[in-house]
């Protein structure tokens, strides 16, 4: 088909826009491999790339939000995926004098996937550019840092991008139609393109060679002419992203790694972060799916998941050649990718990482800028800075002496035993709230009295309990961190227990996936999870229909982080409640805005997360009578939400377990004085099993 000058022209094309692609992929290469940690084995890509890759051929990553852009986004993928063969075939049809055109068997079908894929990918990206441009979804608020060059060029590489890919497929598609109109005969194997060939009927033979030279140029010369500037858009993507998922590191979400050490602890500077986390900037195809789940962005605060990673990609497009060779006069995060205020909004509910498509994790990043302010001795709020000093003083973020930390257990009868005295099969870890807060106390006597009434054998570390730290560590103090998790190891060491159960996520989260790097090898379970089997053995019993409609609250660290969200629900079924779910529920759930340290931190004049919530719950209708909650820091959230939003005397926040105590208990008139509590069966192994350790990509694509 080509002829002998056209060939000549592109294998030229071809040496230079391949020496200025594989220059551009190498600056990539080098400039990611300035991160730390390095890369995985090649054991853990050898054992992730077949699942990880059947996910990515299936698009489940996309098809977790957005349904009808997902399935655009389909179609294009599906499209430009084949044409990887289609080009293929397509140089060789030009090079080699032969057709596909009019062929059945094997060819014919190939000829088929081609056609229809070729109108799905243009129908798809045609109403993608739409949406981009007519609907304008995509925005990034004004007192969010985005540096100029990307404000700029976001919706330049947009329409770049769907520019290329609708004239590549569209000149192949038509030039498919040139060479059926050349037959003279209707292909049923292209019908699609034979419909376009049918307008070109009676088109002169000389007229219908030229379309077929000039749509194999644009088709496949304008994929040579688009592989150099393939490294500086966002359509490098297609490489980044399924690399970013088949290398991501074996661990669970809700295990921090330690801070980065490069001469100071944490990030200061881009080259700071681990070598995934400059890959995801790559790997970011600025879809805005992060930041409209983002807690702090939705409450108008000046954080968004993608404008740091946006601004990273565009920091690296205009420094790519300095940054890949090592300069070290580079900005600092603050400067280019996002400023303390922002920082300081994450409430680290991995509602980004959970949502992204190519497995980004920009929440990460913000923790390790954590790390370094903090060990620099930056200034902190003053309310985080008050919590901070008492958890080194006290253990506890209230400021309270120890000795008052199990003063709630003396109202609970028979007394709670002391796991350092005498042997359990649980240890119950109360954790702060539940143990300090007056308003959660009555909760945390409720979950005392459903133990003893189902005759568990368990025990608390009464002074010797100090904060679990989860969100210590993720406010960026890691020492403190450190600090607790060795007395608190201190204090377990000298009971003795099968298992933990907590009430509160958050330290449930860190005991469970951080604690194991201290030594802890007992199974970690939530209090939902054991009251789930206490009901389902019969070892509680509900009495007392909860005949009402309810709602119930996931936290972050409980159905995110660890994915246990069914066994509340059951909960909620076994003592009858009628349970409505809201919009965003389960590993969707939206954080209430206590999360990495933000309980403790000043954020007045907010439309809070916890007030958004409570509205989203009053969209169930005035049926609802119970918010349920189960945890201590989410009871302390909404009961003061409930009461901003306006719904105080509407909506009830409720703890699960004093739902469960209220269907459980006996009417007064039925019982007997003094009612007999259940002896202890301390030698019983618990029929309780332990939650499944979740994956990190299985926490995204799940």
């Amino acid at each position: 088909m080509l002829t002998l000058t056209e060939k000549i022209i592109f294998l030229i094309v071809v040496v230079l826009s391949g020496s200025l692609a594989v220059a551009g992929f190498t600056r990539i290469f080098h400039a990611i491999s300035r991160g730390h940690g390095g890369l995985p084995s090649w054991e853990t890509f050898k054992r992730r790339v077949i699942p990880m890759s059947m996910d990515i051929v299936l698009q489940r990553p996309i098809f977790k939000t957005r349904p009808l852009p997902s399935l655009l986004h389909a179609f294009v993928f599906f499209a430009f995926g084949f044409y990887a063969l289609v080009n293929v075939v397509d140089v060789l049809e030009g090079f080699v004098h032969f057709s596909t055109t009019g062929q059945g068997g094997v060819i014919g079908i190939y000829n088929l996937i081609a056609d229809v894929l070729s109108f799905l990918g243009l129908a798809g990206m045609a109403a993608l550019l739409l949406r981009r441009f007519v609907q304008k979804p995509f925005a990034i608020k004004s007192d969010v840092l985005l540096l100029p060059e990307a404000r700029r060029g976001i919706a330049r590489d947009s329409l770049i991008v769907g520019t290329f890919i609708l004239t590549h497929l569209g000149a192949r598609w038509v030039g498919q139609a040139f060479h059926i109109a050349e037959t003279g005969a209707f292909d049923p194997f292209q019908p699609t393109a034979s419909v376009v060939a049918l307008g070109l009927s009676g088109a002169s033979e000389a007229f219908l060679t030229a379309g077929m030279h000039v749509t194999w140029w644009l088709a496949i010369g304008l994929i040579l002419l688009f592989l150099p500037y393939f490294t500086y858009s966002k359509h490098i993507h297609l490489m980044v992203g399924p690399l970013n998922w088949i290398m991501r590191e074996d661990r669970p979400m809700g295990r921090l790694e330690g801070p980065v050490k490069n001469g100071h602890v944490g990030a200061n500077q881009l080259q700071d972060l681990r070598t995934y986390q400059i890959m995801d900037a790559y790997a970011c195809i600025m879809c805005n799916r992060c930041q409209d789940a983002c807690p702090a962005y939705l409450s108008g605060r000046p954080l968004s998941p993608a404008a740091l990673e946006i601004n990273k990609r565009y920091f690296l497009n205009q420094n790519l050649s300095s940054f890949a060779g090592g300069d070290t006069a580079i900005p600092p995060m603050l400067d280019m990718a996002l400023p303390r205020a922002a920082i300081w909004s994450c409430t680290t509910c991995a509602a980004c990482v959970n949502i992204c498509p190519m497995g980004n994790r920009p929440m990460l990043d913000i923790i390790e800028v954590r790390r370094y302010l903090v060990n620099e001795g930056d200034e902190l709020d003053a309310n985080l800075q008050a919590a901070l000093e008492s958890f080194g003083r006290q253990g506890n973020s209230f400021n309270k002496p120890a000795r008052q930390r199990a003063k709630w257990a003396k109202e609970v009868a028979p007394p709670i035993k002391d796991a350092r005295k005498e042997p359990v099969e649980y240890l119950w870890f109360v954790g702060d709230y539940a143990s300090y807060d007056p308003r959660i106390q009555e909760n945390t006597q409720a979950v005392a009295q459903l133990f003893h009434q189902a005759g568990l054998d368990f025990g608390i570390l009464y002074d010797a309990e100090r904060n679990a730290g989860n969100d210590v560590r993720r406010v960026g103090e890691e020492g403190l961190f450190e600090m607790l998790v060795e007395q608190n190891m201190k204090a377990m060491e000298k009971a003795t227990f099968q298992a933990i159960v907590t009430t509160d996520p958050h330290s449930y989260n860190t005991l469970k996936n951080e604690y194991r790097e201290a030594g802890l090898k007992v199974p970690v379970y939530h209090y939902t999870e054991i009251l789930d089997d206490l009901l389902h053995t019969g070892k509680l019993t509900p009495v007392n229909r909860v005949d009402a409609v309810v709602t119930y609250h996931d936290p972050c660290y409980l159905a995110r982080y660890n994915r246990i969200t069914a066994p509340p629900r059951r909960v909620l079924s076994a003592i009858g409640a009628r349970l409505h779910e809201m919009e965003r529920h389960g590993e969707y759930t939206h954080c209430c805005g206590a999360g990495g340290g933000c309980v403790w931190m000043e954020s007045a004049g907010e439309d809070r997360p916890s007030v958004q919530r409570i509205r989203e719950a009053a969209t169930i209708g005035e049926d609802l009578r119970y918010f349920v909650v189960a945890c201590p820091k989410d009871m302390a959230m909404y009961s003061d939400a409930v009461k901003t939003a306006g719904y105080e005397g509407k909506i009830e926040i409720v703890d699960i377990a004093s739902l469960v105590l209220q269907s459980v208990r006996r009417p007064p008139a039925e019982r007997t004085e003094p009612e007999p509590l259940p002896k202890q069966q301390e030698q019983e192994p618990s029929k309780t099993k332990q939650a499944e350790p979740v994956d990190v990509e299985k926490e995204v694509v799940a």
